[in-house]
């Protein structure tokens, strides 16, 4: 897993040792970014289930004023700590060791231009998820959703609405905007 542009181009990532992390691939760490690309500089950015924490390195390589990442799994957060330190990145991001939705509870309204979620592929957590993260999402920004191929993403959750779906091998990204 490498960084694939901006300040940290090629540079290399850790990843798990150990079984049930599924790390957002490079290639679709591309296409999102590519999508995104004129909505990453100077924002500020959610990386939840952050796993690795490549999408919010990635990031903080293109521009992003700072980034959040919230994880539950102690050896993904010791992971995240691994990577940034890595990368050099300074103090221009926190981590948040907790469930998403209890973190969501705690951070304030309207405050990221993206928010990025990557939970466990289960169909049936979706929803919950999504009504979690648009409170964060600032009126302009995206919402994007990393989900299996087969799982169709609700069109509306709380405030946003599926905007755009992407697809790629086994893996989509569906794209959220306020309502």
């Amino acid at each position: 897993m490498r960084v694939i542009a901006g300040t940290l181009k090629g540079r290399r990532l850790a990843t798990p040792d150990w079984d049930g992390l599924r790390p957002t691939s490079d290639k679709l760490r591309e296409t999102l970014f590519n999508v995104c690309a004129p909505r990453i500089e100077g924002a500020r950015v959610l990386d939840g289930f952050a796993g690795t924490g490549a999408v919010g390195i990635e990031a903080l390589s293109r521009g992003a004023a700072h980034v959040t990442f919230v994880e539950s799994d102690g050896r993904a957060v010791r992971l995240i700590e691994r990577n940034l330190d890595h990368c050099r990145v300074g103090d221009r991001y926190a981590i948040i060791r907790a469930r998403f939705a209890d973190a969501a509870r705690r951070l304030s309204a309207g405050s990221f231009g993206l928010v990025f979620l990557d939970p466990p592929y289960r169909a049936e957590d979706m929803a919950g998820v999504l009504d979690a993260a648009a409170p964060l999402v600032a009126p302009d920004g995206l919402v994007v959703l990393e989900h299996a191929r087969r799982d169709v993403a609700p069109p509306v959750a709380a405030s946003i609405v599926r905007a755009r779906n992407i697809l790629s091998g086994d893996s989509a990204l569906t794209i959220y905007e306020a309502a």
